[in-house]
């Protein structure tokens, strides 16, 4: 048996040998004697091992070589940069494609890029030879070789101007336009190399769905400048995920420009009445109830802000927990409100809470619009009739109560509270533990009550407490 033959019976692949002996013939001609006929099968060998992969997903980083079939959706410009030590100028062009799995970047370099530009469009289909590796919007694969096949198919359609039920992971080069849902403030942090970094975000919805977008950098000013309601479009995004979602983000490639365009959000709220435990949803009321924002300190040593509010919709009603910088949201009675992405949680005595993290939005709306979910359980017509009216009547005859109280110089609550500053006796009082600096601040849903104790609590344990009150605090001799 001969060098050739040793070679490919270790090669594992559909090729016949005659093939592979006359590719090795081949490359030992075009290689002008510089190899002999066993360096040449390495050679073919090493190629016939690019792995084949079956769709866009199957590519992984850390694979040497990949070979796939993909469609273009969108071919990108050819930018020029300038090579260390060298007098010519290099090219790249980024081509975005994609099969029924998913999507993925292609880069092409110098005459290949310049060539590519000229040639691809969007909706041809490729056979690509190339290597993943991680780029500047995540996996992608560096061309060997990419040619067209005009007999194959690719069942996936072309998009210029995505929606939000478009993205998929990889999908890089993405103009948007969307509704701000809502906007974060800018954050600082520090790289690996010393330098600040700045983030920021924002969460769009069209009418297919939301995505949070996360700001980079000289985009974060726009978290800044622009407010819920506005509408924007997002220009060479790309989609990345975190925690097992997708999100868009926008580098100093890309840009966040507000334009003058309608576009509609309604997001599909679940009823109140339906909530359970453990689920992350949607939930949309009026307000008939707000508390003050609270402070407190966590076991990091931060400090933590939180603010409860009440809302109601046609089947029953919730209290919020507004958390961090969204304890600042300008929430006010008879406000219409849509939270997105909030944790059921178990809350006072019993109750099921809705828990607003920094996943979720909280968007106060405009005009007379829906004020419950719209689910089934507000079916019978009384809200809409009630909308009508404006005002608190939309909620209900809680929220008509709650200003009778306001207007009358205080609440049932506060008077209570006022009643037991004065007389100094003996009070008890259950409620979780917001606050476990010095005071300690339990709140039990409706109030919050300051604790002078000697007592360890932790953060979020519920308790109950007994002493005596003056100026607002309970001076506690038993915490149980």
């Amino acid at each position: 048996m001969g060098v050739i033959e040793d070679v490919y019976d270790d090669v594992e692949t559909d090729v016949p040998f005659e093939e592979f002996e006359a590719a090795v013939e081949d490359k030992v001609e075009q290689m002008g004697g510089l190899a002999d006929e066993e360096t040449a099968a390495m050679l073919i060998a090493h190629e016939l091992r690019d792995e084949e992969v079956n769709s866009v997903a199957d590519i992984k980083p850390g694979m040497d070589d990949v070979k796939f079939l993909a469609k273009v959706m969108k071919v990108g410009e050819v930018r020029t940069f300038e090579r260390d030590g060298e007098d010519e100028d290099g090219h790249v062009l980024n081509v975005e494609v994609a099969d029924e799995s998913g999507r993925i970047t292609i880069s092409m370099w110098d005459g290949m890029a310049v060539d590519a530009a000229e040639r691809l469009s969007a909706g041809d289909v490729l056979r690509i030879m190339g290597r993943p590796k991680e780029g500047y919007n995540g996996l992608e694969v560096a061309v060997d070789k990419a040619e067209p096949d005009d007999d194959a198919e690719v069942d996936v359609e072309a998009i210029e101007e995505y929606r939000v039920e478009d993205l998929t992971l990889g999908a890089s080069d993405v103009n948007l336009l969307g509704k701000v849902l809502d906007t974060d403030s800018v954050r600082t942090f520090s790289r690996d190399d010393g330098s600040e970094g700045r983030v920021a975000n924002l969460t769009l919805g069209d009418e297919t769905g939301r995505i949070r977008v996360t700001l980079w950098d000289e985009q974060t000013e726009r978290a800044e400048e622009l407010e819920a309601g506005d509408t924007v479009e997002v220009v060479d995004g790309y989609v990345r995920e975190r925690d097992g979602s997708l999100e868009l983000h926008v580098g100093n490639r890309g840009a966040v420009e507000e334009v003058d365009a309608d576009v509609e959000y309604v997001p599909e709220t679940t009823d109140i009445a339906a909530l359970e435990l453990d689920e992350t949803v949607d939930i949309a009321g009026g307000v008939i109830e707000t508390n003050e924002k609270r402070t407190f300190d966590r076991d990091d040593g931060s400090e933590g802000q939180v603010r409860n509010v009440r809302i109601k919709d046609g089947t029953g009603e919730i209290r919020v927990a507004l958390w961090g910088e969204k304890a600042d949201k300008d929430i006010d009675l008879a406000d219409r409100v849509v939270f997105t992405d909030v944790e059921v949680q178990e809350g006072w005595q019993d109750d099921l809470e809705a828990s607003a993290g920094w996943r979720s939005t909280v968007s106060v709306l405009e005009g007379d619009g829906p004020t419950g979910s719209t689910g089934t359980g507000a079916g019978d017509g009384s809200d809409e009739r009630d909308a009508g009216q404006g005002g608190l009547s939309s909620f209900g005859d809680e929220a008509a109560a709650v200003t009778a109280d306001d207007d009358a110089g205080g609440s049932t609550d506060d008077q209570d509270r006022s009643d037991a500053d004065d007389g100094g006796g003996v009070v008890e009082f259950t409620g979780t533990v917001v606050q476990a600096g010095d005071p300690i601040i339990l709140d039990n849903g409706t109030e919050t009550r300051s604790v002078e104790t000697g007592a360890k609590l932790r953060l979020g344990e519920e308790v109950t407490v007994r002493g005596v009150e003056h100026d607002g605090s309970i001076d506690a001799d038993d915490v149980f």
